[in-house]
C-alpha cells in the first residue's frame, strides 16, 4: 500500500509535538481488520492526548483518535468482509493502539462494531465516543427509574460539551420533557433550548458559596459530565431515590461530599465507563442510538479536515468548544 496521512504524536525531552506525516501500514498497531477511515471525531480525551502530561498516552510515537468509522479493506476474521461499514470506539484506540486520526486504521476484530443499517458513517462519528457515553448514562439512569417518569426533572451538567449536548438531544428524542442544562456559557442558551433543554442554568447562578450536605430536592436525576465541585454541588439536590450518572472529570477528579445524600435519601451514584464495554451491550447501545435515540441530524456539529484538528484541541482545552467536531477523510 502507498503511503497515507496520519496525525503523529512524538515525544521530545520537554514536550509532545504533533504533525501530519506520511506513513505506511507498518507504523500501525497490530490487528486483523484494516479499515479505510471515512470519519473520526475529536473528544476532550483527544485534546489531553496531545499534551505532555495529559495522562492519556504513555508510549510514543502514537496516532491519537479514540473514534473511527469507515469501510473494511481487509480482514482475516470471516465476520468482516471488504466494503463492510464499521465503527470502533474505546478499548485502546488512540491511547495505546494507533487511532482514528489516520487515513487507515488497523484494529483487532474484537473491537469492531458493524455499522447499524440506520446510521451513516458520518452520523456514527457525530455520535462517536461522546454519544456512546451519553447513551450509556441514559441507559443507566433508565435502569434506576428514569424510564418510569417522562416528566422527571433531569439536570445535565457541562451542557455545551459533546457528551452533555448529545445527552440533551437523546433525552428529548426519548420523550423526556423536563431537562435542565447547566452551563457556564451564556451564549449557548439558545442552542441548548433548541436541542431540547426546557431550562438553562448558568453555573455562576447554580454554585452556592458553600455546599450544604443536603439541599432542596430539585432534581430527580443528574447526568454529570464535569465532576469536581459541580458534582459535589449537584448531589445534595437529588430527590429521594434518585440517581446521578457520572462520566467526566473536566472539573477535576476530586469529589468533596458527604454520605448524607446516599444514606438519608437513597441516592445512587452510577459510574459510567465507555472504554471497555462488552460487545453485546455495545451493539445494543449503538442500535438504540441508531433508532429510538437517533439525533445525529440535529446535533451541534462542526466538520473539519485533519489539518484543522489542532485548533479544536486548543478550543477544548480552553473551554471554548461547543458541541461536536468531526474530521472528514477524503
Amino acid at each position: 500500500m502507498e503511503k497515507f496521512s496520519a496525525l503523529l504524536l512524538q515525544e521530545t525531552d520537554e514536550n509532545v509535538t504533533h504533525s501530519i506525516q506520511e506513513i505506511t501500514t507498518d507504523q500501525l498497531s497490530e490487528g486483523d481488520v484494516l479499515i479505510k477511515t471515512s470519519y473520526s471525531s475529536i473528544n476532550y480525551k483527544d485534546s489531553l492526548a496531545v499534551q505532555k502530561k495529559g495522562g492519556v498516552i504513555r508510549s510514543y510515537p502514537m496516532i491519537p483518535g479514540i473514534d473511527v468509522s469507515g469501510t473494511v479493506v481487509s480482514s482475516s476474521n470471516d465476520s468482516f468482509k471488504p466494503g463492510d461499514s464499521v465503527l470502533v470506539t474505546g478499548y485502546g484506540l488512540g491511547v495505546s493502539h494507533t487511532g482514528g486520526f489516520s487515513e487507515y486504521v488497523r484494529v483487532p476484530s474484537e473491537w469492531v462494531v458493524p455499522l447499524p443499517a440506520e446510521l451513516t458513517e458520518k452520523a456514527a462519528m457525530v455520535l462517536g465516543t461522546a454519544g456512546f457515553t451519553a447513551a450509556l448514562c441514559i441507559d443507566g439512569l433508565e435502569q434506576h427509574g428514569l424510564s418510569e417518569n417522562k416528566n422527571a426533572s433531569i439536570l445535565v451538567t457541562g451542557a455545551s460539551g459533546g457528551v452533555a449536548s448529545l445527552s440533551i438531544g437523546m433525552l428529548k428524542k426519548a420523550g423526556y420533557t423536563n431537562i435542565t442544562a447547566l452551563t457556564r456559557k451564556k451564549e449557548s442558551e439558545a442552542a441548548l433550548k433548541q436541542l431540547g433543554a426546557s431550562e438553562v442554568l448558568l453555573l455562576e447562578d447554580f454554585m452556592p458559596e458553600k455546599i450544604r450536605p443536603l439541599g432542596k430536592q430539585d432534581f430527580d436525576f443528574v447526568l454529570d459530565t464535569v465532576g469536581g465541585e459541580v458534582l459535589a454541588a449537584a448531589l445534595p439536590l437529588i430527590s429521594y431515590g434518585g440517581s446521578a450518572a457520572i462520566c467526566g472529570n473536566a472539573g477535576g477528579i476530586g469529589l468533596n461530599t458527604t454520605v448524607l445524600p446516599f444514606i438519608l435519601r437513597g441516592v445512587n451514584l452510577l459510574g459510567i465507563d465507555s472504554v471497555n464495554v462488552e460487545m453485546t451491550k455495545r451493539k445494543a447501545i449503538w442500535k438504540r442510538m441508531a433508532a429510538e435515540w437517533a439525533i445525529a441530524d440535529t446535533a451541534l456539529v462542526n466538520e473539519i479536515t485533519l489539518q484543522e484538528a489542532p485548533q479544536t484541541f486548543a478550543a477544548l482545552q480552553q473551554g471554548a468548544h461547543i458541541g461536536r467536531t468531526i474530521i472528514k477523510f477524503s
